[in-house]
């Protein structure tokens, strides 16, 4: 039996040609040394040894161990390295020089493929916005009166992002029921999962120069799919007034592939009609259509519970970027923000457990398995795979710092 070329893509493989999603991955062999790949099929290709016919004039910035320094570099260099590696994969002259290079996907070890600089999250669903304020605010308005103006954020904690497949220990922390008379110390009963779609920045900015709409695809070199994860009793007790904290910095989990924004021209969208003017610095009516359609699938052990709408936000990652920015606040390469929950309209489009049951549970249990995976419409009926991240709960550890 012929053994299968590994350039012998199977029909529909999300990873082709006009996807090539970037990572970090290390092998049995040398397990210490981290190499960026590009992913294309069931392989990964090893950008740090191309051949001189394919070698990018900028190949010093594929030889680190981190994506950063590919991130800093900006945009036109991003460009010719991506011509690079699709010339390399489709050209039969190269299959010779290449072939070696290409590993297994499932002999290798994947990685945090950046070192994260800050990290933002958003909540820029309006279902899902309008879906969480019914439940923890029942007897107020559903969206708070600035949520149609501007794009809400919190600052989160960029030492707790980990790479797909990272175990996710069960928190601890304060909550307090309403029912209850004081509060109490503990592992989190209400463990839940925000699917969401994170948005990496390469070329940094100046301090106290915003960062204007149109230069969005200067500064932000691709997306990653994200797991927010998040203790719902925890949450509840400690966000007033200051918004989400220890309910969400234990962990949040990154996919370990960086698809780069080129390669969802084909997926851009117009956003939602937005009923409210926005200040000029937010209007996006004569920009490029600031929505990307992107197909969110959730699975909780193997069953898929939600397949959250992308192209449903209200706010764009270039809206976000933008108001990230409006006061002066500059960028660095590797921050990374987040969309906050993609929710749908419909029963089957919710983004967390907490919109999934009402509120009522039930939430995760020590063993669970999330996984989130997404695709996205390409050129010539092709799918864009933005890989997966998947996280298994483990059971809180016995510490007490009171004792």
């Amino acid at each position: 039996m012929t053994e299968q070329s590994p350039f012998d893509l199977a029909e529909g493989d999300p990873f082709g040609p006009h996807t090539l999603p970037y990572g970090v991955f290390s092998t049995a062999a040398a397990p210490a040394l981290r190499r960026i790949g590009v992913r294309y099929g069931r392989h990964v290709l090893d950008l740090s040894a191309l051949p001189d016919a394919v070698r990018p004039e900028h190949a010093d910035v594929l030889q680190a161990p981190t994506l950063n320094p590919l991130l800093a570099a900006g945009r036109s260099v991003w460009q010719e390295v991506r011509a690079a590696v699709r010339a390399a994969v489709t050209d039969p002259a190269h299959r010779s020089a290449i072939t070696p290079l290409l590993h297994p996907l499932d002999e290798v070890t994947l990685h945090l493929p950046f070192e994260v600089a800050d990290y933002v999250d958003f909540y820029a669903s309006e279902h899902h916005a309008t879906n969480v304020g019914k439940i923890f605010r029942p007897n107020d308005a559903a969206l708070p009166p600035n949520w149609k103006h501007l794009p809400i954020g919190y600052h989160g904690r960029a030492g707790t992002i980990v790479v797909s497949g990272t175990p996710v220990v069960r928190p601890h922390g304060q909550r307090k029921a309403p029912a209850d008379a004081v509060p109490s110390f503990g592992p989190s009963v209400r463990l839940d999962i925000e699917a969401e779609v994170g948005f990496v920045v390469g070329a940094p900015s100046t301090l106290h120069e915003p960062v204007a709409l149109g230069a969005f695809r200067d500064h932000v070199f691709g997306v990653c799919l994200l797991n927010d994860w998040s203790a719902r009793d925890i949450q509840a007790w400690e966000y007033v007034p200051l918004g989400p904290f220890l309910g969400k910095s234990f962990a949040t989990s990154v996919s370990a592939w960086i698809t780069p924004l080129d390669a969802l021209d084909d997926a851009r969208t117009a956003p939602p009609a937005r009923e409210l003017p926005l200040l000029p610095y937010l209007d996006d009516a004569a920009a490029e259509p600031g929505g990307i359609d992107l197909r969110i699938e959730v699975r909780i052990n193997g069953e898929t519970v939600s397949r959250p709408p992308f192209s449903t936000m209200y706010w764009t990652a270039a809206q976000q970027l933008t108001h990230m920015t409006v006061n002066g606040a500059s960028l660095r390469t590797g921050d990374l923000y987040a969309s906050g929950t993609v929710s749908g309209p419909e029963p089957d489009q919710l983004g967390c457990l907490l919109e999934l049951t009402q509120g009522k549970g039930p939430y995760l249990q020590d063993g669970d398995e999330v996984t989130l995976t997404a695709w996205a419409p390409g050129p010539e009926g092709a799918r864009i795979g933005l890989g997966e991240v998947t996280g298994r709960i483990l059971p809180a550890r016995d510490t007490d710092p009171g004792a």
